[in-house]
């Protein structure tokens, strides 16, 4: 079989999977924050709090998106991004993607739906960064 953009509940499940990593690694990026104030919570306004676990979650991203173009939930749905000529991201457009994702999801996620829509299946940080998720089967 060839390789296809990948559908919705196809990208629905590896962000699941992803969205399990990310809240472990997010986890792990807390502690040294809770280990600072001695034990006690960080309060969620923290701004240098929160310009952290964003970080956190733009480096995880864009790391597995330029060295393979899979995260690990990726790879278990058999997900790959790619850009229009069938290579990897690079890390200028694995950043825009990032950021396109974000402002996909702000409107009720109306950017991740839209490739509902679209004659191409694509997202909206599909189209803004030049790149598609491509479904590869077992062959």
């Amino acid at each position: 079989m060839t390789p296809s953009n990948a559908s919705l509940p196809r990208r629905l499940g590896a962000m699941l999977y992803d969205g399990l990593l990310v809240l472990a690694v997010l986890f792990m990026a807390t502690l040294p924050f809770v280990a600072v104030r001695g034990g006690e919570p960080v309060e969620p306004e923290n701004t240098v709090y929160q310009l952290t676990m964003l970080g956190v979650v733009y480096v995880f991203f864009v790391f597995f998106w330029t060295r393979g173009g899979q995260t690990l939930g990726m790879r278990s749905w058999r997900l790959r991004l790619e850009t229009a000529d069938g290579r990897l991201p690079s890390f200028t457009t694995a950043s825009l993607r990032f950021v396109a994702a974000l402002v996909s999801l702000l409107p009720f996620g109306l950017g991740f739906l839209w490739q509902l829509w679209d004659k191409d299946q694509l997202t909206w940080h599909d189209r803004a960064s030049g790149t598609r998720l491509v479904y590869y089967p077992k062959s």
